[in-house]
């Protein structure tokens, strides 16, 4: 399943958006400029969320966006829905008794992939936005031996003198 850029550019946005502001409102054209996304789509995504209740917008000079409530209270599943992106790991439309399959029917895997999405879906609704950005994310499943000790992605010089990130683990 790949998430498209209409999901993961309003998830990086809100993110930037909580982790910028505070009294005053954002701009798109700040948070555009900062994580490289086109102003128009923000501008898209943005009247989305609003009419979602997810963020408020304030008109005028000096105007911009505020989050609707707390980043703890804003699933990253919400924020995805809200832009109009399915969470589906199907090729099967969403909804259709109706299959992938030229003749209609469902392929051999298709309850694999369903329960993937919604899998993928509970993990989401899960995580809040205040998660994203207080980087309480990385190792909640508990996977691969990584934990909530695991530090943030370094910058370190590798032998050729460029920098490259690299996790660090508690204690090393």
């Amino acid at each position: 399943m790949k998430l498209s850029t209409k999901g993961r550019y309003a998830v990086m946005a809100m993110a930037d958006l909580a982790h910028h502001g505070g009294k005053k409102p954002v701009s798109l054209g700040e948070i555009a400029g900062r994580q490289e996304i086109s102003l128009s789509y923000l501008e898209q995504l943005f009247a989305k969320l609003r009419k979602a209740g997810i963020v408020k917008s304030v008109r005028g000079p000096g105007g911009g966006y505020h989050l609707a409530r707390d980043p703890d209270n804003i699933q990253i599943s919400d924020i995805i829905l809200s832009v109009d992106e399915p969470i589906k790991a199907t090729r099967c439309k969403t909804g259709s008794a109706e299959g992938c399959l030229g003749n209609g029917t469902r392929c051999i895997t298709h309850d694999l992939w369903d329960e993937l999405s919604r899998q993928i879906h509970l993990f989401l609704s899960e995580v809040s936005l205040g998660d994203v950005i207080n980087r309480r994310v990385l190792g909640r499943s508990g996977m691969f031996g990584v934990d909530e000790h695991v530090a943030a992605p370094q910058m370190a010089r590798d032998t050729s003198g460029d920098l490259s990130a690299r996790t660090a683990l508690a204690g090393e």
